[in-house]
């Protein structure tokens, strides 16, 4: 099978009898419309079909950069995904080209098309890149964290439970680490960060990147948990530095106790008891089921001295005075 495009542009619509379309994944601009190439200007404008996670900000984006799409614009978002994609694989099959592109950024990086795309490749479709725009790389660009190495990691689970045992995974992470969040959400985000990592792992919150009321805000993780606690506004990517180089994988940099003496301080903050000690274990290098005991070991401990304390004080009841 013929799968080369042979037109002049990501999306001319021209193929022999025998070749697919070609799917291109087009990254849009995440504020300025001036940050978009002049390729994706004639994506916009020439492409047969257009998948658009919001087909109204797809006609805003080329009315910006001075094109009208001919072609037909196709909704396509989370909630139809799945249900939209044999349509589009076919439209590929029948030789017609497909521009992805989503709200902002690059499509399939926590935005829908890693489906399109999975199944446009293994029908035999052509599937490229126009390149351009991307939080992430943004975000780690302005940083100034280490960047030889990182990990995106999307958004952090919504429920508490569910984030602290994310968070807990990744405490010993060396490379940098980049999320998206809520708004809404990153004040207790950094906060559970903070009990996780530690308060004084460096961090930057990036806000609103490239638009009118940019922000890039440095600190430790305690340090901008305090600053979001009365909320913020605007798209956020919060960059993290990695867990500092420290003893090899395996070897202990505590003991039993001392790890459940951490695990206890978590869970007096107020991270649930399970994620608290799968943090300490990682941080310490102990297995979790050691530092479970430990745990156990040192309640048992303290609910002896509290029954012996009850026992002197019933024995007791005036308490204990000087006598002449």
């Amino acid at each position: 099978m013929n799968t080369s495009d042979t037109g002049t542009g990501p999306t001319s619509g021209a193929h022999t009898a025998t070749s697919t379309g070609t799917l291109t994944v087009a990254a849009v601009p995440i504020g300025r419309p001036g940050d978009a190439s002049p390729l994706l200007a004639q994506a916009l404008a020439t492409a047969p079909v257009i998948a658009a996670e919001d087909t109204r900000r797809v006609r805003k984006l080329a009315a910006a950069l001075g094109v009208e799409p001919a072609g037909k614009i196709i909704s396509y978002y989370d909630a139809v995904e799945r249900s939209r994609e044999p349509r589009l694989v076919q439209t590929l099959l029948d030789g017609q080209d497909v521009l992805l592109v989503t709200d902002a950024g690059m499509p399939v990086i926590s935005d829908p098309g890693y489906r399109l795309v999975a199944a446009a490749a293994a029908a035999g479709a052509t599937v490229t890149v126009l390149p351009g725009p991307s939080a992430v790389i943004a975000a780690l660009a302005v940083s100034g964290l280490p960047t030889d190495r990182f990990c995106f990691e999307g958004f952090p689970p919504r429920k508490t439970r569910d984030r602290a045992q994310r968070f807990a995974e990744l405490a010993r992470e060396p490379r940098t680490m980049v999320f998206f969040e809520s708004p809404r959400r990153l004040g207790t985000t950094l906060a559970d960060l903070s009990a996780a990592f530690g308060p004084d792992r460096q961090a930057v919150v990036c806000r609103e990147l490239t638009k009118t009321h940019e922000e890039v805000r440095r600190g430790t993780l305690a340090e901008l948990a305090a600053w979001a606690a009365d909320g913020v506004l605007g798209e956020v990517t919060l960059v993290i530095g990695g867990a500092a180089a420290g003893s090899k994988a395996g070897v202990p940099t505590r003991t039993a106790a001392e790890a459940a003496e951490e695990a206890a301080r978590r869970i007096a903050a107020g991270q649930p008891r399970n994620a608290a000690i799968a943090a300490a274990a990682q941080e310490s290098g102990l297995r979790r089921a050691e530092v479970y005991d430990a745990v156990l070991a040192a309640r048992r401990a303290q609910d002896t001295q509290d029954a012996q304390d009850t026992q002197g004080a019933q024995g007791n009841p005036q308490g204990t005075r000087d006598r002449p």
